[in-house]
C-alpha cells in the first residue's frame, strides 16, 4: 500500500477536523502506524486536544498540545511545535488537521518539506451548506484563496438535519466545482446512518466515507 499522506483543509464547520481524525482511525484499524498532527492554530478551543489520549489509546500517533498546556496562554497558545514544524519527516502515514481558511493554509510555510514532498496530497473539505461554499462560483472561488489545494471532498451536511438529499445535492454541487478547478473530487464523506443509506458510492460515483461524530465532544 502506498504512503498516505493527506492535510485537510476547509471553511470553519466543514469538517475538515471530523475527516482527519476519521481518516486516521481508520488507517489504525487496518493495522497502519499513522500519526494524526493537531496543526489547527486557527481556532484553540476546538481542536483534537481533548480527546488526544483517547486517540493515542487506539494505537494513533498524536501530535498536539495537551490541553493543560494551553489553558490560560491566550493567543500565545495558538502556536506550533517544534515537532508539528517537523511533521513530514515522521515515519508512516500521517494526517494533518489544518486550521479553517486562507489563515490556516498558511501553516504550510511553517511545514519542513511541504512543498517538496511527493506524497503530500492537499484536500479541500467542502460543505455546501457554509456560507463561504453554498454554490458552485462560491467553491470555485474559496478554494482558489486556499493556494495549493490537489484534491476536494464533499463533507456537505446540515449537522442533525442532513438527509440523503442534502449529502447528493452537495456531492452534484462539489464535483461541478471540481471540475472547472481541474481537480479530483476524491470521496463523500457522511455521518453512518446517511452513509448506509446511501451505499458505496454517491450519485456522480465517488466513494463513500462513513464519519463516526467524534468532534462535537471535543469543544472546550
Amino acid at each position: 500500500m502506498s504512503l498516505i499522506i493527506e492535510a485537510y483543509v476547509g471553511e470553519y464547520a466543514s469538517g475538515k477536523s471530523e475527516n482527519a481524525v476519521n481518516r486516521a482511525i481508520k488507517l489504525c484499524r487496518n493495522g497502519l502506524p499513522v500519526t494524526l498532527v493537531d496543526l489547527d492554530t486557527v481556532e484553540p478551543c476546538y481542536t483534537i486536544r481533548p480527546i488526544k489520549r483517547e486517540l493515542e489509546a487506539m494505537g494513533i500517533t498524536v501530535d498536539a498540545w495537551e490541553t493543560r498546556d494551553t489553558v490560560g496562554l491566550g493567543e500565545a497558545g495558538n502556536t506550533i511545535k517544534g515537532s508539528m514544524r517537523w511533521a513530514l519527516r515522521r515515519p508512516g502515514n500521517i494526517i494533518l488537521d489544518i486550521g479553517y481558511g486562507v489563515h490556516g493554509a498558511a501553516i504550510f510555510n511553517l511545514i519542513e518539506g511541504a512543498n517538496e514532498n511527493p506524497w503530500l496530497t492537499i484536500i479541500g473539505v467542502i460543505n455546501m451548506s457554509r456560507p463561504f461554499t453554498a454554490s458552485v462560483e462560491d467553491i470555485v472561488d474559496y478554494v482558489k484563496t486556499l493556494g495549493r489545494v490537489d484534491a476536494l471532498l464533499n463533507n456537505t451536511h446540515m449537522a442533525e438535519e442532513t438527509t440523503v438529499e442534502i449529502v447528493q445535492n452537495g456531492a452534484r454541487g462539489v464535483y461541478e466545482a471540481a471540475q472547472i478547478l481541474n481537480l479530483p473530487m476524491i470521496a463523500t464523506s457522511a455521518v453512518k446512518e446517511i452513509a448506509e443509506k446511501i451505499g458505496a458510492v454517491d450519485c456522480i460515483g465517488a466513494p463513500i466515507r462513513s464519519l463516526e461524530r467524534i468532534m462535537p465532544r471535543t469543544f472546550w
